[in-house]
């Protein structure tokens, strides 16, 4: 080897050893590992930043804010909650749950779609009564082996599909992926929705923030609109959709207030006083399109780019509202905010929101734009407290992010349109239509992510430009060069599988795929079916919480430990390998 070719090979290891050791972050340890490598000139200074310009990066961003859009907009929430409603077996839910995850995970970011289902997942295990710990991972995996299907489904496809590019001059299609990942993603949700008795029992996880801060029963009011489906219906009705944890405590109807019975009819134009925790009020006012009394008030100034934020804060005791109430201290028109919901340590609170006369340490969700509402909390010596997504106020956005994204896949597939173009298309449309706001667009992207994988590209890139790759391809070949074809290709599907938990899954493919493309070269094969073979190895690490962000996400939810992981995830890699082999045989064929 030359000393570029040493260099390249030790800054690899370097990093995997980085990566390993886990004392660093994994984009801290790419960056570092970046930097290294310009210093010893195996990564030419001028493309030291190439990365970042790479369509992956761009597609994933998009991605992750399309994926954003979609979970506030709760069509899928409500799709999902509507299959798991005639199930009561813990197989037959997790089976459908991992089923919703995995195949959103073929059109969104797999990152994304867990984040969607991990609440639905964890409420659902509570109301059956059983460990959250069975749900989590099953969603986990289910998550990474649903991302094989597409292009976008997950980081290694976009990957490989690059490194292809790079090798034949063509890149992988958006379908492509398609006849090995939809057999594959069938027969691990077999597996995933027994084999979940694998995990071992007894595992208690950390509550989630939601869950650590416990608002309890708030004030809040919303009015029945005319499109609303619980007109002509009962105040039962409206208190099971929040499943016995919402309570009508009045109703106002013109200028009477009533406290209603459960078999109170319900009228357009009513305005109901519920007590509930605020998530779940909002939750039941998207579900029955009901309108929260106060909001998106008319007497804010501001741009249109000055956006509304919604927040909860504390009444300290030296607070002006103390005393007085949002009638009386004009919280409108001197501060510019709306008060949307109230909460005094669990009490009932029997008045209307603005002749609720506040005292110190009641919980105030407040309404009001970008530039005013930080401003407001000040003046009002309020404290804010963490920020819950609530989004009360804000309706719900249907199906339209839904249709966005399905358009973006249809120019996509068709060719009409470059994937990276369309999903940046779709992210600035759902922005632009108010699906969501531009913070929440920034939020949406996972930073860390991106600056790992902006330094990972030319670092990866190294091996082919000082020709390790060769050399490490050399090696594998000879290996190879006894085994038959097909036997050949699992071995580069278990070394990717292996390599994964050391390296992070983008890592994976930015190292093997190089060197699969040259194995294939050597032993006279197609490089297709060992770049298929990296990019599902890279996707399916089952054996720690650390290959894959996904897997270490459930990890405090779930209470799960380090060594938990292999023994589900041990079982579905053997079967990743006996079936995903011949898959991609039968797809990409050796010659």
């Amino acid at each position: 080897m030359s000393i570029p070719q040493i260099e390249a090979v030790g800054v690899i290891l370097g990093m995997i050893g980085l990566f390993a050791w886990d004392r660093f972050r994994y984009d801290l340890v790419a960056v570092s590992a970046l930097i290294v490598a310009v210093v010893l000139g195996v990564v030419p200074a001028d493309r030291a930043f190439s990365g970042f310009s790479n369509p992956v990066i761009i597609i994933i961003a998009s991605a992750l804010v399309v994926g954003r859009a979609i979970a506030r907009s709760g069509s899928i929430d409500a799709v999902a909650r509507r299959l798991l409603s005639p199930l009561h077996s813990a197989s037959a839910e997790i089976g459908v749950l991992a089923g919703c995850v995995a195949f959103l995970s073929a059109f969104m970011k797999n990152v994304g779609t867990l984040g969607i289902f991990m609440p639905i997942a964890i409420q659902t295990a509570r109301r059956g009564g059983r460990p959250i710990s069975a749900y989590l991972m099953p969603l986990a995996f289910g998550s990474l082996i649903g991302g094989t299907m597409t292009l976008i489904g997950t980081s290694p496809n976009l990957l490989i599909s690059t490194i292809r590019q790079q090798t034949t001059g063509q890149p992988f299609h958006l379908f492509d992926f398609i006849p090995v990942g939809l057999p594959l993603t069938c027969l691990a949700l077999v597996f995933l929705t027994f084999g979940w008795r694998l995990i071992p029992r007894g595992r208690q996880g950390q509550a989630a923030a939601e869950d650590r801060f416990e608002i309890g029963h708030s004030l809040t009011e919303l009015r029945l609109g005319k499109d609303s489906p619980l007109i002509n219906r009962t105040v039962e009705d409206l208190e099971a959709m929040g499943e016995e944890e919402l309570s009508v405590t009045a109703v106002i109807r013109g200028s009477r207030r009533s406290i209603p019975s459960r078999h109170w009819q319900l009228s357009e134009g009513d305005i109901l006083l519920v007590q509930a925790d605020p998530l779940l009020a909002k939750k039941v006012a998207d579900k029955a399109r009901l309108e929260v009394v106060g909001a998106d008030a008319p007497v804010f100034a501001g741009s249109k780019s000055d956006e509304l934020e919604t927040g909860e804060a504390v009444v300290l005791p030296d607070s002006p509202l103390v005393g007085k109430t949002a009638k009386t201290m004009h919280l409108r028109h001197r501060f510019e905010v709306n008060l949307l919901s109230v909460s005094r340590d669990g009490q009932r609170i029997g008045t209307r929101l603005h002749q609720h006369r506040f005292r110190a340490w009641d919980i105030a969700v407040l309404q009001g734009r970008q530039s005013s509402l930080s401003e407001a909390l000040i003046s009002l010596h309020c404290l804010p407290l963490a920020d819950r997504g609530l989004g009360l106020g804000r309706p719900r956005d249907g199906i339209v992010p839904v249709a966005i994204l399905a358009v973006a896949l249809l120019l996509a597939a068709l060719g009409l349109v470059p994937v990276a173009i369309a999903f940046l298309a779709a992210a600035v449309a759902v922005t632009l239509l108010r699906h969501v706001s531009l913070k929440e667009a920034y939020d949406a992207v996972d930073w860390p992510v991106i600056v790992m994988l902006g330094a990972l590209i030319p670092v990866g890139e190294s091996l082919k430009n000082t020709g390790a790759d060769d050399v490490l391809a050399g090696l594998l070949a000879s290996g190879g060069a006894q085994l038959p074809g097909p036997v050949a290709l699992g071995m580069v599907l278990t070394v990717a599988m292996l390599l994964t938990p050391l390296l992070h899954h983008a890592a994976a493919v930015l190292v093997m795929g190089p060197v699969a493309a040259t194995v294939a070269a050597r032993l006279g094969y197609n490089p297709d079916p060992f770049l298929m073979a990296v990019a599902l190895g890279a996707s399916c690490d089952f054996l720690t919480p650390i290959g894959h962000q996904n897997n270490a996400i459930v990890m405090a939810p779930g209470g799960y430990r380090f060594g938990d992981y292999w023994r589900l995830g041990l079982p579905l890699s053997v079967l990743v390998v006996l079936a995903g082999t011949p898959l991609i045989l039968w797809t990409w064929p050796l010659r």
